[in-house]
């Protein structure tokens, strides 16, 4: 029989920023969440010797009980305090019947510690122990999770917050974590046979002829456009593979309707760690009324920028500054970038209080931008007949191009290597850093862009990087197929290889119609976004449809590093690379 989850941890329970995490001005340990009632919070896991225990539990939702993985018992898992400065030891006992990990997202480690099964270590065998032991390098706003089969879409995740050795740059009276995420009761396998059958599986917003006669996003579109689209037999709200047709979406584990609470003083500067720590769903942000400034991003500090929205992909954190002046209660929001469906919390002074709750906007849809048709003159492509083109031509160099589709774009340029089953290639790809995110570019109030980040000091390292690599985000919607220059990971595909301490560029080209948040293992990278000496230094970004982002790599960490979509589905079907630096610590190559 297993366990029932224990339904509050320190998370849910709304009490981060409480007694003994050196905040001032807390509060008593206690929070109200929707019908709980109010509950003790647990002590957040803190110390040089941390117990981690990973099992089968049971969680419930909305009325509904379903099967989790879990850390500890909770959902998510156990906040982890650290102290920038220290050396931990994090002792995890595996009592699953399957092997299992953590990886310790935007940590610095070493390379034997980071926790991904086949590349950095063999995993955590069932009913074993593994210690992960290191010195902790840095500050700020991070989390763990499994990186073992799909074991994070059942809830193996959790925060972790580590306090500066120096006084914190960012001034603030209390905090609260928040974790994002998503949760099915399908099994993750079952998420991905549906989607392998057919790729809209999940998608309950199709454009219609009955949509465009009532005023729905089609009747924006002219004549034209509703053509192409057509030919192309492609979906203009085809944005997310997995939807709220099957997806709740949580706030540190609380559904929509069980209300999250964080508790605030009028007048305090509250500290916000967001965690995007959900399977498949990118997130836009906002607290109406009351605006955020953004201090933070992957946990490192930025020059403070005030926006009323922000949009975050799989596996960022942000920090935010809030400063509620009123004694009202406020709503966090977090609409899945879809549309359909989202994670709702409160702010308020008090226990029981709540804000009104705004619907979710129209559903947004793709654009010619978001085809990688952004370069390009956009009339010279409303007569395109895309569905005469051939799709037997072979690029120099690349395998045939008889499986692709039309589903995305209209086909190679020749200098691009392309796999079979691959939907196409963007014809003109652009630097989107300064775009807000899908359906954000007319929200009517200030949103979060890549080039709003500015580093808070200067980039560590100023040498001009003297290697470009570009990396081309490829997949087959329809398929189901991801992976990195048409090449999933399961055809033997060579690592990206770098010399220790090489600088180089590396731009990454998305040749599909879906945002990918692309994730480096073991390093911090710089955004080329236009702040020179002082790029935003983040481990994940948030690449555009048919776009491009460029960044800037000192591959300073020696040894062999997971390089993959932070999209969990897309990483399993094949968009995952290894990243080898060498040489190795005391070893010739």
């Amino acid at each position: 029989m297993t366990p029932r989850i224990e339904r509050r941890s320190l998370l849910r329970a709304g009490a981060i920023g409480l007694a003994g995490l050196g905040v001032t001005r807390a509060f008593p340990a206690w929070a109200r969440s929707g019908t709980a009632g109010l509950v003790p919070a647990p002590a957040p896991l803190s110390g040089e010797d941390i117990r981690l225990r990973i099992a089968n539990s049971a969680f419930t939702v909305g009325g509904r009980t379903g099967h989790a993985v879990t850390i500890n018992g909770v959902l998510p898992a156990p906040l982890i305090r650290l102290k920038e400065g220290q050396t931990v030891r994090l002792h995890v006992e595996n009592a699953l019947d399957e092997d299992t990990s953590i990886h310790w997202h935007g940590l610095i480690v070493p390379f034997q510690m980071d926790g991904v099964p086949g590349v950095s270590f063999p995993g955590i065998g069932p009913r074993s122990t593994f210690v992960y032991e290191f010195p902790v390098r840095q500050s700020g706003t991070y989390w763990y999770h499994s990186h073992s089969g799909l074991q994070e879409q059942q809830g193996h995740y959790g925060p972790i917050v580590i306090d500066p050795a120096e006084p914190d740059p960012v001034a603030y009276d209390r905090e609260h974590v928040v974790v994002l995420s998503d949760w099915t009761f399908l099994h993750p396998h079952q998420l991905i046979t549906k989607l392998k059958a057919e790729g809209g599986y999940f998608n309950r917003q199709k454009q219609t002829l009955f949509g465009m006669i009532e005023g729905g996003p089609e009747e924006g579109m002219s004549a034209a456009d509703r053509a192409m689209w057509g030919r192309m037999r492609m979906d203009p709200t085809d944005i997310a593979d997995v939807t709220a047709a099957t997806y709740t979406y949580l706030i540190n584990g609380h559904g929509p309707e069980e209300n999250w609470t964080g508790l605030f003083r009028p007048g305090e500067r509250v500290r916000l760690r967001i965690i995007n720590a959900a399977t498949m769903t990118i997130f836009n942000l906002r607290i109406p009324g009351l605006p955020m400034t953004v201090v933070s991003a992957d946990g490192q500090n930025v020059r403070p920028v005030t926006v009323d929205e922000l949009q975050i992909g799989n596996a960022e954190t942000y920090d935010v500054i809030v400063q509620p002046a009123e004694d009202k209660a406020f709503t966090l929001v977090a609409e899945s970038v879809d549309r359909s469906g989202m994670a709702r919390a409160t702010l308020a002074p008090r226990p029981g209080m709540a804000a009104p709750v705004p619907p979710l906007r129209p559903r947004p849809t793709l654009t010619m931008k978001d085809m990688g048709m952004g370069g390009m003159d956009h009339g010279s492509m409303a007569g395109m007949d895309h569905g005469a083109m051939d799709h037997g031509a072979t690029a120099a160099g690349s395998h045939s191009m008889a499986g692709m589709t039309m589903r995305d774009k209209a086909m190679a340029p020749a200098s691009v290597k392309v796999g079979v089953g691959v939907d196409a290639i963007a014809m003109a790809p652009v630097d989107r850093t300064g775009d807000p995110g899908l359906g954000l570019e007319d929200a009517g109030h200030r949103v979060l862009t890549y080039g709003d980040l500015v580093s808070l000091t200067p980039n560590p390292d100023p040498r001009p990087p003297p290697r470009t690599i570009e990396v081309h985000l490829t997949g087959n919607m329809e398929r189901f197929m991801w992976s990195f220059d048409g090449e999933k990971f399961s055809e033997g595909v060579e690592p990206i290889r770098f010399e220790r301490d090489e600088r180089a560029r590396v731009v990454l080209v998305n040749d599909t119609m879906m945002t990918h948040p692309i994730h480096l293992h073991g390093h911090f990278f710089e955004v080329v976004n236009g702040q020179a000496g002082n790029y935003p230094r983040k481990h994940t970004v948030n690449v555009l449809p048919g776009g491009k982002l460029s960044f800037d790599l000192t591959a300073d960490a020696p040894g062999d590093w997971a390089f993959h979509c932070h999209l969990l589905l897309h990483m399993h079907a094949g968009m995952f690379r290894v990243v080898t630096v060498r040489p190795l610590d005391g070893a010739g190559a």
